[in-house]
């Protein structure tokens, strides 16, 4: 299935900051929103509009290529949120064959999504009150029945959580046909309340502070013990440990411990089996290297205990950062099309609009994700130059190999260009120093604007780049917010669109290298 980006109506609109830009199909728009998603107020888009254009973009776009949509989300770009979106509104208005349960069971990938499901078609729905969820789209009960089917009883009683909705309710609603006489046992249990509690690393943790001990060290001396022992299990999750790195450096492991934690963050396959966002290794990597400390202490058990740990092996944060720079660079590690001979200019969006959280809990900032993405690819590059812009456009030459720590570079520096977004200053100086390139990318929330009121336009620059300097050179727009509109024209002039925040992303850029489209591989996800 092939799009035309470029239909007949009018292609020229403003962006948010009163810039000429360039409409996208409805396709197009539709994988940028959902591929940047959040459920945070963005800089120029609140939550409810952004979910009314999702709805208009949904029932403008095929059936099949929400479905698949939804899927490729989930299971390629690591999203949770907005492929049940996508599904729940795709009940709505496609029906007569199967395609909504494919794409139930498809975006159904861990035992809370049943519920969570559940949870966003009663809302999307308005399903309150006397109506709840007594009428259930059959399509999707029927892709979930075959997710109920998929789990054991260590997914289910992992996520037998206390909400709205909980697994009993989403059994009943469902009613799964049992594959066998031990699934049935599991289902009857579901209902009964008599899952086994699952050995997980926080019901272990927790576990200690229902225990009386003589004294505070004691206490400190158990919790240590109980890492040693989660970590020798190997049923710590890759997230988890990742997410715990100081706690466990806090807790006073044993070097040969600290060795297993650094030798799995580092594992390749590890790293690919753990499907993580680029941005969850800068996290970890900036609590080791300035942890933050909140005013509030958080409430609970597992707080109280890391109180009682002294930092016994500060020492050892060198091996840890090293590890997540190889766990980085494996994730990078399948990059193509970068040899000694391609000419490649990255360049960093530093603006106001990119310095906002990617979600409300996160100290990942929008800008974060850019940086991060621009040094993975750096990383690949041999031939490169690599650079920021806001009120200036500025190079910065960092080293190949540290990911992570070029990122920590950027964000030190990023003052230095100010902040707003003139994005045309960046072909504007390679065509005046006649720069031959190959590719040059653009990581930015697409708001681009021209801040020095003269008459220079990206669009009419690059052009000129093209005519005077380099014919074959193509640029590529990393949209990391999806807000709808693109400051070139997509698929003219070799002008590009990405979107997305995982290293998945690079596969598109892969699709791209051979004539394919951004929306090549959604249309190859099976259902």
């Amino acid at each position: 299935m092939k799009f035309n980006l470029l239909s007949k109506t009018k292609t020229q609109t403003v962006n948010h900051a009163g810039e000429k830009a360039f409409t996208l199909s409805a396709e197009m728009e539709l994988y940028t929103a959902v591929v940047t998603w959040s459920l945070n107020d963005s800089f120029y888009e609140k939550d409810e509009a952004r979910l009314n254009r999702l709805r208009h973009l949904i029932y403008a776009c095929e059936p099949r290529f929400v479905a698949k949509l939804a899927v490729y989300a989930r299971t390629k770009m690591y999203m949770r949120s907005v492929p049940l979106v996508l599904v729940t509104e795709l009940a709505k208005l496609h029906s007569g064959d199967n395609l909504v349960a494919r794409a139930t069971a498809g975006v159904v990938n861990r035992a809370d999504e049943i519920t969570e499901l559940l949870a966003c078609y009663e809302l999307l729905n308005q399903r309150t009150g006397t109506k709840k969820l007594n009428r259930l789209s059959k399509q999707l009960q029927k892709g979930l029945s075959e997710a109920f089917n998929r789990f054991d009883g260590y997914q289910f009683a992992k996520y037998n959580r206390d909400g709205a909705i909980k697994l009993r309710d989403a059994l009943f609603l469902v009613h799964p046909r049992a594959k066998d006489d031990a699934q049935q046992e599991l289902f009857n249990k579901i209902v009964n309340g008599t899952l086994e509690t699952p050995y997980t690393w926080e019901v272990e943790l927790s576990a200690i502070g229902q225990v009386h001990y003589e004294s505070d060290a004691a206490k400190a001396l158990a919790f240590r013990a109980k890492w040693e022992e989660l970590i020798d299990s190997g049923k710590l999750g890759y997230m988890a440990l990742l997410r715990n790195l100081r706690n466990i450096q806090e807790a006073g492991v044993s070097y040969a411990h600290f060795e297993k934690v650094c030798a799995r963050l580092a594992d390749a396959g590890e790293v690919a089996k753990a499907e993580q966002f680029p941005f969850r290794y800068l996290a970890a990597y900036r609590e080791l290297i300035n942890p933050v400390v909140s005013k509030v202490p958080a409430p609970g058990v597992l707080a109280k205990l890391t109180a009682l740990m002294q930092g016994s092996n500060k020492g050892y944060t060198g091996e840890l950062l090293s590890a997540l720079e190889k766990a980085v660079q494996a994730s990078a590690v399948n990059i193509k099309g970068f040899d000694e001979d391609t000419r490649v200019l990255l360049a960093c969006d530093v603006s106001g609009s990119m310095q906002v959280p990617v979600s409300a809990k996160s100290k990942i900032l929008l800008y974060d994700v850019g940086l991060m993405l621009a040094m993975l690819l750096q990383s690949r590059c041999k031939n490169v130059e690599v650079g920021m812009f806001g009120d200036k456009w500025k190079t910065i030459s960092v080293p190949r190999h540290n990911i992570l720590g070029n990122v920590q570079e950027f964000y030190r520096r990023e003052g230095e260009v100010g902040y707003a977004t003139n994005g045309y200053l960046i072909i504007k100086d390679i065509l005046q120093r006649k720069v031959q390139l190959d590719k040059v990318f653009l990581f930015t929330d697409g708001q681009l604007w021209n801040s020095n009121n003269t008459a220079d336009h990206i669009q009419t620059l690059w052009l000129r780049y093209k005519a005077e300097v380099s014919p074959s050179a193509k640029l590529y727009l990393f949209d990391l917010k999806g807000y709808g509109q693109a400051p070139l024209q997509i698929l003219r002039n070799d002008v590009y669109l990405v979107a997305g925040w995982s290293d998945k992303v690079f596969e598109v850029l892969a699709a791209l290298e051979n004539g394919g489209s951004a929306l090549d591989a959604i249309n190859k996800t099976e259902l």
